[in-house]
């Protein structure tokens, strides 16, 4: 069974850094499937449909989370 988690995807023109957290399937050790859809209102980096490398980033917060990096062409 491929696991779900929670990863972050960077929203476009907004000013400053600003993430919306979305489920992905895992694919790889950091490659992942992002699922959902993108809210009318909103531009993500990374489309719904799209698998991504993650890396760990940590927030302004000090939370940690893993955030879509760059997109993967398998």
């Amino acid at each position: 069974m491929i696991a779900e988690h929670k990863i972050y995807v960077a929203l476009l023109e907004e000013g400053t850094d600003v993430w919306r957290p979305v489920m992905a399937k895992q694919i790889t050790d950091k490659s992942f499937l992002i699922l959902g859809e993108v809210p009318a209102e909103e531009s993500w980096e990374f489309a719904p449909g799209s698998q991504v490398r993650c890396e760990e980033h940590v927030f302004s917060g000090g939370e940690r989370g893993l955030v879509a990096v760059e997109a993967v062409h398998a």
